[in-house]
């Protein structure tokens, strides 16, 4: 009897063994994204989808998150392998800028590459009688979660254009989706939302709302300076917007950090550009993303693994 449940023991640990063996030769991506209704996240979720059908031995999940500043936390902490950004919000993760919500230097982060702009989206429902930057004193508007990359946006172009929070009659820091249904319900004047052009949010509440686009003046701007750049949201790109309208836009980043192997980055880096159609049905946001432009501009060095595959594409000598 004794052998006998012996030998159970040593079946169970040599089963034991066997089954962490696989184990051993996957590799695991987490994908950092962003709120459900905004563009990094169905970017995110093809992202996934590419690397768990591309790359062997890959297991992927793809993570809802507070997006920029939240993800570049994770990244840090090795709770993620690749993570949308706001260029700006990169920029003070890697200086260790407190303002910006990060306590330390995020020594950690490499750039996997520059993807498509952040257009800052102003849009106050017709009838606040909002039409420009002053018209938000006394008014309420949403600038996204409490130091998201939006937040971060919202501050800058409000001191450009001479406003602070104590101008605005009340400041909810709400997510896309949720400032949507405040202003469906006439809780809410306008939002400010930091995303890719026709993101689903905006499109969805100019459908059902008669709204304005707010302009951001090409000299409020020049002030912020960069990442900052100055560009129009075409006309028609929300219901009942007629005209172009001018504004700012900030260039999003993918972001790995130096704990994944230069292997898994290039390979990750590849895919990316290999895959733009796939991108672009995920998401209009996905059209703007340039293979050109990618080595570019990042306030934080670029992954060993990016620099191959650039370097392969004849981007960077």
């Amino acid at each position: 009897m004794f052998n006998h449940s012996r030998s159970i023991a040593a079946a169970i640990a040599a089963a034991a063994v066997l089954s962490a063996l696989p184990a051993r030769g996957q590799q695991f991506i987490n994908v950092l994204t962003g709120g459900t209704s905004g563009v990094y996240y169905p970017l995110g979720v093809a992202i996934g989808k590419i690397y768990g059908d591309k790359i062997p031995d890959v297991k992927t999940q793809v993570q809802a998150t507070k997006a920029s500043v939240e993800n570049l936390i994770l990244l840090q902490q090795g709770r993620g392998e690749i993570a949308f950004t706001l260029g700006d919000s990169l920029k003070a993760a890697w200086e260790g800028d407190e303002e910006a919500g990060f306590k330390t230097k995020l020594d950690k982060l490499r750039t996997i590459g520059a993807i498509y702009p952040n257009y800052i989206q102003i849009v106050a429902t017709a009838d606040s009688g909002i039409r420009t930057l002053a018209d938000l004193k006394g008014k309420s508007l949403s600038v996204g979660a409490p130091k998201s990359g939006t937040e971060l946006n919202a501050r800058a172009i409000l001191a450009a254009a001479g406003l602070s929070y104590r101008d605005i009659g009340k400041v909810e820091y709400l997510p896309f989706a949720e400032s949507v249904d405040l202003m469906k319900n006439r809780q809410l004047d306008a939002t400010l939302q930091s995303a890719g052009l026709g993101v689903a949010s905006l499109r969805d509440l100019s459908t059902s709302t008669d709204v304005a686009v707010v302009a951001v003046p090409k000299d409020v701007v020049d002030k912020i300076g960069p990442p900052f750049v100055a560009v129009k949201i075409p006309a028609n790109t929300y219901t009942g917007q007629d005209k172009d309208v001018p504004t700012a836009a900030v260039i999003n980043y993918l972001v790995t950090s130096s704990a994944v192997s230069d292997d898994l980055a290039y390979q990750m880096t590849k895919l990316i550009f290999e895959s733009l159609p796939e991108l672009a049905n995920s998401h209009a946001a996905g059209k703007d993303i340039r293979l050109e432009a990618a080595p570019l501009g990042s306030p934080v060095p670029l992954h060993p693994g990016a620099i191959r595959y650039y370097r392969e594409k004849g981007l960077i000598k």
